[in-house]
C-alpha cells in the first residue's frame, strides 16, 4: 500500500495530473514529506552504483544505498571511503545529495515552482511553514528566498576562506573542490569529507576549526532562527530587538551544550586522548569536539580512542541534536529544553511551565515529552535488533562484544551526525539497511515517521471516569 503511494508521489512531483497524481497531492503532508527522501535516496543509490561513480572497484548497492542514505539525511555515516573510493562524479552526486538534503527536498520543489511562475501546492506550503517557521508566514516566497540566500551566502564565504586555508597545501582546482565540498558538507552538518581522515591532521589549525565550527554553528541553529533574527533586526525600535520564545531558547540551549561539552571533554580527555596536543590543540580539540557531536560528524580527535566517560557524553550530544528547521538531527534542541522544564516543574510541584516569563503551551510540552520516550524507544530497539544481526550464528563469549559501538553508531546515525567508532564498513548487510532507516527517521523526525509508518489519525476518544494509581 506504501509502495503505491510513493509511485504516485513521484507522478505528483513530475506534474502528473492522472487519478493517481491527484490522490498523492491529497495526501498527508508527513507522508509526501518522507516520501521525497525515498525517491531522493532511490535516485541517488542508482547513480552512486554506476561504473562512473567510483574511482576503483564499482559500489555495491547496499554500499550506494546507504551512502545515498546518509547524503540525503545529512549524517555523515560512511561504509567507504568519500576520497578514495568515489570518482569526481561519485563525489559531485554525494555533494548534491548533501545541498538537497540539508535545506530540504520540499524546499528546493517549492522554489522551483516559485521560478516557473506556478502556484504553490497547499500541501507544499504547510510542509514549508511547519519545516522553517514557528509562526505563520505569509510570504512564502520571501521564505524561501531567504534561505537559498542564507545558504548560499554562508557557504560561499566558508568555501573562500578554506580555499585560503588549503591553497599552499594543494593544486588550485584541487583546493577549490576541497574547499567547495567541506563548505556545504560542514554547513549542512552532514560529516561528509575526502580526506581519508577527516579533519584529524588539523586538529591545531584555528583558521579551518574555527570556518568548520561557524558553518556547523550556522547550519545547527536552524533557518527559523536566522530568519526571525533578520527580521527582528530590520524591524527593531532603537536598541529593542523582540525575538520569541523559541529564538531564546534554541540559542541558550545550544551555547550551554557547546560550552558544557567544551569543558567536559577539555577536563576528561585531558590527560588521555588530547594529552599529545599542545595548549591550542587541547583548546581547539575539545571544542570541536563539543560542536561537531551536534550532528556534524566531523572530527579532529580519533572517536574511538576517546575515553569511556567521553564517548557516552558524546551519545547525549548526539541523541540531543541541532535545532528545528536546521540542517540537522536528533530530538533536537527544543525539545530537550522542554523535557529538562517540565522535569524541574514537576520536581517543584509547579502545573505550569514557565520560561523567560513566557507560560508554556501544554500541547508543546505533551509533544516534546512524547517525542523523547518514542527516540529512546526507537534506538533501543534498533540497537538491540543490530546486536542481534551482528551476533547471528556466534557464541554467547563471542557476540557479547560491541554493545558501545553498535550503541554509538545507532545514536550517531538517529541523530544524524556521522562519528563512528570505526565498526560502520564492518556491519552486515541487515545492519546496514536497519542503520539506512534509522537515518531517515533522524531526518524526517521520529513523530514523522511512525505517523507515516505505523498508522493514521486514531477514531474519536472516549473518556472514561477518572482514576489515579501509584507511581514512582
Amino acid at each position: 500500500m506504501y509502495f503505491g503511494f510513493f509511485k504516485r508521489s513521484l507522478l505528483s512531483i513530475t506534474g502528473d495530473r492522472s487519478p493517481g497524481a491527484r490522490k498523492a497531492r491529497g495526501a498527508s503532508p508527513p507522508a509526501l514529506f518522507l516520501t521525497t527522501y525515498l525517491a531522493a535516496i532511490l535516485v541517488g543509490t542508482v547513480l552512486l552504483v554506476l561504473p562512473v561513480s567510483s574511482a576503483g572497484r564499482p559500489t555495491t548497492v547496499v554500499d550506494a544505498l546507504f551512502t545515498a542514505a546518509s547524503a540525503i539525511c545529512v549524517t555523515g555515516l560512511t561504509v567507504v571511503d568519500t576520497g578514495t573510493h568515489f570518482s569526481s562524479f561519485g563525489q559531485s552526486v554525494i555533494l548534491l545529495l548533501i545541498q538537497a538534503g540539508g535545506l530540504g527536498i520540499m524546499t528546493f520543489s517549492v522554489f522551483f515552482v516559485l521560478i516557473l511562475g506556478a502556484r504553490v501546492p497547499f500541501r507544499h506550503r504547510v510542509l514549508m511553514q511547519e519545516s522553517f517557521a514557528s509562526t505563520p508566514v505569509p510570504d512564502i516566497y520571501g521564505l524561501v528566498k531567504a534561505i537559498f540566500l542564507y545558504t548560499l551566502v554562508a557557504e560561499a564565504i566558508g568555501a573562500l576562506v578554506l580555499f585560503f586555508c588549503f591553497a599552499g597545501e594543494f593544486s588550485f582546482s584541487r583546493a577549490a573542490w576541497v574547499s567547495l565540498f567541506h563548505s556545504i558538507s560542514a554547513f549542512c552538518n552532514a560529516g561528509f569529507s575526502t580526506f581519508s581522515g577527516s579533519l584529524k591532521p588539523y586538529v591545531g589549525s584555528l583558521p579551518i576549526n574555527l570556518i568548520f565550527m561557524a558553518l556547523i554553528i550556522l547550519g545547527g541553529l536552524g533557518f527559523p532562527v536566522v530568519y526571525e533574527i533578520n527580521k527582528a533586526l530590520r524591524e527593531r525600535k532603537g536598541l529593542r530587538v523582540k525575538i520569541s520564545l523559541q529564538v531564546k531558547i534554541v540559542v541558550l540551549t545550544s551555547a550551554l551544550l557547546i560550552f558544557v561539552g567544551w569543558l567536559f571533554f577539555y577536563s576528561v580527555e585531558y590527560y588521555n586522548h588530547l594529552a599529545p596536543q599542545g595548549a591550542k590543540g587541547k583548546v581547539l580539540g575539545a571544542l570541536f569536539t563539543s560542536v561537531t557531536a551536534r550532528t556534524a560528524g566531523f572530527n579532529t580527535l580519533d572517536t574511538a580512542a576517546l575515553t569511556n566517560p567521553s564517548l557516552v557524553f558524546l551519545l547525549f550530544l548526539m541523541f540531543v541534536g541541532a535545532s528545528p528547521g536546521s540542517t540537522g538531527g536528533g530530538i533536537k534542541t527544543t525539545t530537550f529544553a522542554m523535557v529538562v522544564l517540565a522535569l524541574v516543574a514537576r520536581i517543584q510541584g509547579r502545573t505550569h511551565i514557565n520560561c523567560f516569563k513566557k507560560t508554556i503551551d501544554r500541547d508543546t510540552v505533551s509533544r516534546a515529552l512524547t517525542l523523547f520516550l518514542c527516540a529512546v524507544g526507537f534506538v533501543f530497539v534498533v540497537t538491540i535488533l543490530i546486536m542481534v544481526f551482528e551476533a547471528w550464528g556466534m557464541g554467547f563469549p563471542a557476540g557479547r562484544g560491541l554493545f558501545l559501538e553498535h550503541l554509538f553508531e545507532v545514536v550517531s546515525a538517529f541523530g544524524t551526525v556521522g562519528l563512528s567508532m570505526g565498526v560502520t564498513s564492518s556491519l552486515s548487510v541487515a545492519s546496514k539497511l536497519m542503520l539506512a532507516v534509522v537515518m531517515l527517521a533522524g531526518r524526517v523526525g521520529i513523530l514523522t515517521f511512525a505517523y507515516v509508518m505505523l498508522g493514521r489519525a486514531a477514531p474519536r476518544e472516549m473518556e472514561y471516569a477518572r482514576e489515579s494509581i501509584m507511581v514512582g
